[in-house]
């Protein structure tokens, strides 16, 4: 396993070790994002640690015998919001019709479930970086609230990010821990992915 603490998290969100030619991408796009010289104003993203544990807890779920992904009733509440590919919820932008949403009947490719993260990882890791308004934060730091976001949507009115911004990282951490309800019950899902977030979040620390 590699001495880097983000390919060792990398390794466990996978569940095996990374390749020679994954470790150094990885490696390249860490060095791209700490280091690159106009980083204050290029656009914030997250980086492949982040990316992969939204994959690991969002699953790309309901493949077709086609190949192609059908949407699924929200977990908690047996209905809406109607889920499809890496979590997406809302407009569906990919149908015929204009204004149509994610629904019961609808169906993407995997190229357009990767499109759609891809866009939505980019509208979430703004968000952030609006509500931070300039409070620092670690790369890790940032993929665990965008992460958190991204589940969640409530990076602006969550405690914990009240807490980041004071300079209150441990105290931030645990506040993951309240976010797991979902219909008013407690998922085990969301237990593992809020611990997960704590832990990436606490790594940046």
């Amino acid at each position: 396993m590699a001495a880097n603490p983000f390919a060792q998290m990398l390794d466990r969100l996978l569940g095996r070790p990374l390749a020679a030619a994954e470790q150094q991408a990885l490696e390249r796009e860490l060095a791209r994002l700490y280091a690159a010289p106009d980083a204050a104003s290029s656009p914030p993203r997250v980086s492949p640690v982040g990316v992969a544990l939204i994959k690991r807890f969002e699953g790309c779920a309901r493949r077709r015998p086609d190949g192609r992904y059908a949407a699924y009733p929200d977990p908690g509440t047996g209905g809406a919001p109607w889920t499809i590919g890496w979590g997406a919820t809302g407009p569906d932008r990919f149908a015929p019709t204009p204004g149509a949403r994610i629904g019961p009947g609808t169906v993407w490719t995997g190229a357009q479930c990767d499109a759609r993260l891809e866009a939505d990882l980019k509208r979430y890791a703004a968000d952030v970086s609006r509500v931070l308004a300039g409070a620092p934060a670690t790369q890790a730091q940032f993929d665990a609230l965008t992460s958190f976001h991204y589940n969640t949507g409530a990076v602006a009115r969550a405690s914990l990010t009240r807490r980041h911004i004071a300079g209150d990282h441990a105290g931030a951490a645990r506040e993951f821990a309240r976010w797991v309800r979902a219909g008013g019950k407690v998922l085990p899902g969301l237990v593992r992915r809020r611990a997960a977030e704590a832990e990436l979040y606490q790594a940046g620390s």
